[in-house]
């Protein structure tokens, strides 16, 4: 049984400051947590620093003083205020109001505040995630358990994003596309995906690859992207398939890989190696 645990944010794991806002990090289990001061003003990082014009974190936690405004790319608005907790999608713009600095704790969304910028072409490790059987589960469970379950599955995978400073990229039908600059990071990520999902009662088939991508705005585009989504789809339950340069890059990762032989992928003209995380023991 797992032990309790706390930490303080008087001694942080990190801080981060740049003008207007200062947050302070801590790790605990499965969490990272970050306590965040943005003086009146201030907007969210993403659109103070690179001029975005939409912030792509997904941010889920609580304003203990000030308020936060946010408005979203469809134009609606929401103002956050002390003792509301918020849970804001990507595609936002968001800024202290009033006179006061605004303090929050946040619980997902802190890694992924700062992607990469439009037009630039960067090398990143994508993890395709999808549920098994989701259109069965979805009919036996009924909609209001389907949604409820889909949810909690979901803020299982961000938390787990912010752990291994992954950024979730989209949803895709009943899964999730995320990027992650280091592949030994992508893939113990993946392997906690598929375990958390376990414990969740769920199966999920996984699929990661290397390469470079565009980044467009808050998606990535590029036949990197294509190809990581076709190996997700011939990784069986519970399966994690990674391709083979995705193998020789993490070599630091804790898992250890077993080859599935040469695979025929959809809309690719040779055949790839893939290589599955093998199981512990």
């Amino acid at each position: 049984m797992p032990a309790p645990a706390k930490r303080s944010f008087e001694t942080p794991d990190e801080r981060f400051e740049v003008p207007g806002i200062l947050a302070d990090v801590v790790e605990l289990a499965d969490s990272t947590i970050s306590r965040v001061v943005y003086q009146p003003g201030t907007h969210c990082p993403q659109i103070s620093f690179e001029g975005k014009a939409t912030c792509s974190a997904h941010h889920t936690g609580l304003v203990l003083q000030g308020k936060l405004h946010i408005e979203m790319g469809d134009g609606s608005t929401l103002e956050v205020g002390p003792n509301e907790v918020f849970d804001i999608p990507g595609g936002h713009d968001g800024w202290a109001v009033g006179d006061d600095p605004l303090l929050a704790v946040s619980w997902a969304g802190f890694r992924s505040w700062m992607p990469e910028r439009t037009g630039d072409r960067v090398l990143l490790t994508l993890v395709f995630t999808d549920i098994v059987g989701s259109t069965g589960l979805a009919v036996s469970m009924g909609d209001d358990l389907w949604t409820e379950t889909l949810a909690r599955h979901y803020r299982g995978i961000r938390s787990i994003l912010d752990r291994f400073r992954g950024r979730e990229v989209t949803t895709v039908g009943d899964g999730l596309l995320a990027a992650f600059d280091g592949a030994a990071r992508a893939i113990d990520a993946a392997v906690a995906m598929r375990d958390r999902a376990f414990e969740e009662g769920l199966a999920i088939r996984i699929g990661a690859h290397s390469g470079e991508v565009e980044v467009a705005g808050d998606d990535l585009r590029g036949v990197t992207v294509h190809e990581a989504a076709r190996i997700a789809a011939a990784a069986g339950p519970n399966e994690i398939l990674v391709s083979d340069i995705t193998r020789l890059l993490a070599g630091g990762a804790s898992a250890r890989f077993e080859s599935r032989g040469p695979h025929e992928l959809k809309g690719f003209s040779e055949s790839r190696e893939l290589f599955a995380v093998a199981d512990e023991g």
